[in-house]
């Protein structure tokens, strides 16, 4: 495994169709342990697909809270064994203190869903609320955003596996990253967006996922003004989308979609 990797990898396989069978080489797409370790504790293991692994820790880092900027960020060294990938990263004394506190009162990973707060009240509690503004005519760009997608998705192409997520400014797709999880894939485009210093009230985030609360968080967390899914929105995602004045738009197929929330 390279770290490197275009995030699939082949196999010969047995395709049936009706009682005709023949052997085909298949294309796979990775999905590997990354484990992300902040001052030399590790915080979280994702299963991700491991490609664009800088980006993603970036963006992981900067969605989930335990940076506000990437100023904090002193170094980054990913490493890979057998067992996957580990990301090392030096962070400043402010975020990896505010992390150790959290840490403390974790009865679960960040990553696992509800786990590690205390009341439904902390649902809610230190996200921002978004203040990009949201033009009209984005709206208008939504469907040839989506009409893009599929042309520039390489790893769902061949594997029929991966969600994408896409930065998309004057209705053209001009970032997206790929991994076999919607949350990865929104974090690498994120830690892109952070990395590259792009203005985040020039465009808005297409992907092809539903529209899950996590998606909304980690958007709300950048700044994130528009929110445009292929698939379904869940109802606490609507919920915190209103709450935290974003945009979310679903069902965006074709030359339709779905405001929820504005």
């Amino acid at each position: 495994m390279d770290t490197q990797t275009l995030g699939y990898e082949t196999m010969q396989v047995h395709r049936f169709h009706r009682d005709i069978s023949e052997n085909e080489l298949d294309y796979i797409v990775q999905e590997y342990p990354v484990a992300l370790i902040y001052n030399g504790i590790s915080h979280a293991v994702m299963m991700a697909t491991p490609s664009d692994i800088e980006v993603f820790a970036k963006g992981f880092s900067l969605s989930e809270g335990i940076l506000t900027n990437l100023n904090e960020l002193y170094s980054l060294e990913i490493s890979q064994n057998e067992l996957g990938v580990q990301v090392d990263m030096t962070i400043a004394s402010r975020a990896f203190t505010a992390l150790k506190e959290h840490r403390r009162m974790m009865v679960g990973r960040t990553g696992c869903g509800l786990c590690g707060i205390e009341s439904l009240k902390q649902l809610y509690t230190n996200l921002p609320t978004v203040n990009t503004t949201v033009p009209s005519k984005w709206l208008g760009q939504i469907p040839d955003a989506i009409a893009q997608l599929k042309v520039r998705q390489k790893i769902s192409e061949l594997t029929g596996g991966a969600h994408a997520a896409a930065w998309v400014v004057k209705g053209q797709i001009i970032a997206l990253f790929e991994d076999v999880g919607r949350h990865n894939a929104l974090d690498k485009l994120l830690g892109y967006l952070a990395e590259q210093k792009l203005n985040v009230a020039d465009g808005f985030v297409v992907m092809t996922s539903r529209a899950s609360y996590e998606l909304i968080r980690k958007c709300a967390q950048y700044n994130i003004g528009l929110l445009a899914t292929i698939s379904a929105p869940t109802s606490m995602a609507i919920e915190m989308a209103k709450k935290l004045n974003l945009t979310l738009a679903s069902f965006c197929r074709g030359e339709s979609f779905v405001i929820y929330t504005e």
